[in-house]
């Protein structure tokens, strides 16, 4: 009865610890995926400070053309401070619904308002021909390319961490542990899903 006991206690022993090992490599695989998707929005915060930094720049080269056109650059950098804001929440909480779901509306935002500014300087040649708002142009246009291709680095690794926390059996042990849902970057008007085509 001694040796069948000991036996019992041996393959509980034995259970909890494959059991244990398991929960563990779960654990360690969803950390993975969850630094991975941070790692990604990491690459879309460097482009967006990049692209919030070029923006006053632009503003201040338009500023000398289109005096009458005060509302429109005050419009810019009004969302471009908004979007600022947004990504500053959304670095500190990756991932987060709320703090995704403001970035992705103040950079649409943001869209809108330099359509308007490039809308705007079209109707004033020296604008257009001016080399310091071409070389803007061309920063602006390779920073929104960047964007993208980061943009979807950062779904693409989000995607897979949803898809692994929801899988059997890291669904049992995701909620236990505290990972929660991650949020795409999904961009929320039509005209965002392609880098801005501006030309002067």
């Amino acid at each position: 009865m001694v040796k069948g006991l000991l036996v019992v206690l041996i393959v509980i022993v034995v259970l909890v610890a494959m059991l244990a090992l398991f929960a563990i490599g779960i654990y360690n695989s969803l950390v993975a995926l969850r630094n991975r998707y941070k790692n990604a929005f990491a690459q879309i915060d460097v482009q967006l400070k990049r692209r919030y930094d070029l923006i006053p720049n632009l503003v201040e080269t338009a500023k000398g053309y289109i005096k009458h056109e005060r509302e429109t650059l005050e419009a810019v950098i009004a969302a471009r401070n908004s979007a600022y804001k947004a990504g500053q929440q959304a670095a500190a909480n990756p991932g987060q619904p709320k703090a995704m779901h403001d970035l992705s509306n103040a950079e649409s935002q943001l869209g809108g308002a330099i359509g308007r500014l490039f809308a705007v300087a079209e109707s004033y040649p020296d604008l257009k021909a001016n080399q310091n708002m071409l070389a803007l142009q061309e920063e602006l246009s390779s920073t929104e390319n960047k964007i993208a291709f980061s943009r979807q680095a950062f779904n693409d690794a989000v995607m897979t961490y949803n898809t692994r926390r929801e899988q059997f059996p890291a669904v049992i042990f995701a909620g236990m542990f505290g990972f929660l849902p991650a949020e795409l970057f999904e961009v929320k008007e039509e005209r965002e899903r392609e880098a801005p085509q501006v030309k002067f």
